[in-house]
C-alpha cells in the first residue's frame, strides 16, 4: 500500500470523513474508487490506499486529490478541510499554478515561488485579482498571503498617528472598497484616541488607562475585522 506520511512535503488538508461519505453516497466500494482512479486518470492506487485516506492514516497528493474528486463527482474543495494557505485555496478551486498565475498577471515561476514561501508580494491589482480568482474575502486573503503581522503593524501605526496616511498601504493588502477602508481606519483611530484621552483625564501614567490602550493595540487586528464586517 502506498501511503503519504504526514511528515512528507505539504499536502492538501484532506477531509477523510467527507471522502467516505461521498463514496458511500454514490454506492461505491473502495475498489470501485481505485478502479476509477486507474481507468480514468492512470493512477495505480489500490483499494487499501483509498481506505487509508478515508481513515486519516494517509492522504492523497495534489494530483490524486483532483482525480479522486473526479471519481466521486465532486469539486476538489469538497474533499478539503478549511483551506488556509494560498496553495490550499488554489487546490480547493481546482486550479493549476499556471492557470492562477495567468489570471492574476504573474509569471508562473514567480507565483509558485510566492506560494511555496508563504509570502505574497504582488501589487494592488494582482492582489485584487488573486482574491477574485480564489473567491477570498479580505480576512481570508490576509491569512492566506501571510500578511497578518504586516497588517497589525500598519493598523497600530494608523491609530497612533494620522490614519489617512495608511489608507493606501492598507489598500495594497486588502481587497476592500476605499470608502469602507477609510471608514474603518477612522473609527479605529477614534476609538483608540478616545481611550488615550480617558487615560489622560484619569491622570493615569501607566496604570489602568495605559493598560487599556496597550490591550487595544494588542488586539488591533480583531478590532479591525469586527468593524470591517458588512
Amino acid at each position: 500500500m502506498r501511503v503519504h506520511p504526514r511528515s512528507a512535503a505539504p499536502t492538501p488538508p484532506f477531509n477523510a470523513l467527507a471522502a467516505r461519505r461521498l463514496r458511500e453516497g454514490l454506492g461505491m466500494a473502495p475498489g470501485h474508487v481505485a478502479y476509477g482512479l486507474r481507468a480514468q486518470y492512470g493512477l495505480n492506487v489500490p483499494p487499501e490506499t483509498v481506505i487509508a485516506w478515508e481513515r486519516g492514516a494517509a492522504h492523497p497528493d495534489a494530483r490524486e486529490l483532483t482525480a479522486l474528486a473526479g471519481v466521486l463527482w465532486c469539486a476538489p474543495g469538497d474533499l478539503l478541510a478549511a483551506a488556509t494557505t494560498l496553495r490550499e485555496h488554489r487546490l480547493a478551486r481546482g486550479l493549476a499554478p499556471e492557470d492562477l498565475a495567468h489570471r492574476i498577471g504573474l509569471d508562473a515561476k514567480a507565483y509558485l515561488k510566492m506560494e511555496e514561501s508563504g509570502r505574497w508580494r504582488g501589487n494592488e491589482r494582482q492582489t485584487t485579482a488573486l482574491a477574485q480568482a480564489l473567491g477570498l474575502g479580505p480576512r481570508e486573503l490576509v491569512n492566506a498571503t501571510g500578511r497578518d503581522a504586516e497588517l497589525a503593524e500598519l493598523l497600530r501605526d494608523a491609530v497612533t498617528t494620522r490614519w489617512q496616511a495608511y489608507v493606501r498601504p492598507a489598500a495594497k493588502l486588502l481587497p476592500m472598497r476605499r470608502e469602507q477602508l477609510e471608514d474603518v481606519l477612522q473609527r479605529l483611530h477614534a476609538d483608540y484616541q478616545a481611550r488615550m484621552v480617558a487615560t489622560y483625564s484619569w491622570g493615569d501614567s501607566g496604570g489602568s488607562g495605559g493598560q487599556a490602550g496597550r490591550e487595544y493595540l494588542d488586539r488591533i487586528v480583531d478590532h479591525f475585522w469586527s468593524l470591517a464586517r458588512p
